[in-house]
């Protein structure tokens, strides 16, 4: 008698959301400058640690078709997002919700594929977020939280930025290219060094640790915004 092989843990918890009428994971297209550091997956949440990592995770899933909101920020450069490959026309903004950030943010999950929200100083409360959760996985969303966002399932930030264009008193910055870091859990991070953006304003991996084709010398910053 052949026996059949134990189902795997992603097979088990996949029935048990069929069970529960809910959605299981599922990949989302990523950025091809995030390849091999980060796979989206529908009913996640991500915080990143600028605007350019939220348009880098924005992009991919932008670019296949979904449609997003950015909630809470006026400060999203157009002109960036769309070289990375959002498409506007799909991209609904809400600069200031005012004190409603979190209904807002949660009525744009129901019916929109990603939701860009810059969360307020004030931390997420338990019931909140647990709330936020359950919508994220019912409706096969993805929240990225430009700032600091509870229980997420990954953090991307940045650091070792350059920027690149300025000479000796003159010139003016053209290109930036940063050190990436995926943290997930207590797993070490996953890195990898992007241009954010390149001169033409395009997201991609640094293939050659060399400047661009523009005017002047790398200038390292300590911090990044």
């Amino acid at each position: 008698m052949t026996v059949a092989p134990a189902p795997t843990l992603s097979e088990l918890r996949e029935r048990v959301n069929q069970m529960q009428g809910r959605p299981a994971a599922q990949p989302v297209p990523t950025h091809p400058a995030l390849a091999g550091l980060l796979q989206l997956q529908t009913g996640s949440s991500y915080a990143v640690s600028s605007a350019s990592l939220a348009i880098a995770l924005m992009a991919g899933p932008s670019a296949d078709g979904a449609w997003c909101a950015v909630v809470g920020s006026s400060e999203l450069g157009l002109e960036a997002a769309a070289a990375a490959g959002v498409e506007l026309r799909r991209t609904i903004l809400v600069p200031d919700p005012g004190e409603a950030w979190l209904e807002v943010t949660a009525a744009l999950i129901d019916v929109l594929g990603v939701v860009v929200v810059v969360p307020p100083a004030t931390p997420v409360g338990a019931k909140d977020l647990s709330r936020i959760s359950a919508r994220l996985r019912q409706r096969g969303s993805i929240l990225i939280a430009w700032g600091d966002w509870p229980r997420c399932d990954a953090r991307v930030t940045m650091r070792d930025v350059e920027w690149v264009g300025v000479g000796h008193g003159h010139g003016h910055l053209q290109a930036r290219r940063a050190m990436v870091d995926v943290h997930r859990g207590t797993a070490p991070a996953r890195s990898g060094r992007l241009w954010l953006p390149d001169v033409d304003l395009a997201i991609r991996r640094v293939e050659v640790e060399a400047p661009p084709a523009c005017e002047g010398q790398p200038v390292r910053l300590r911090s990044v915004s």
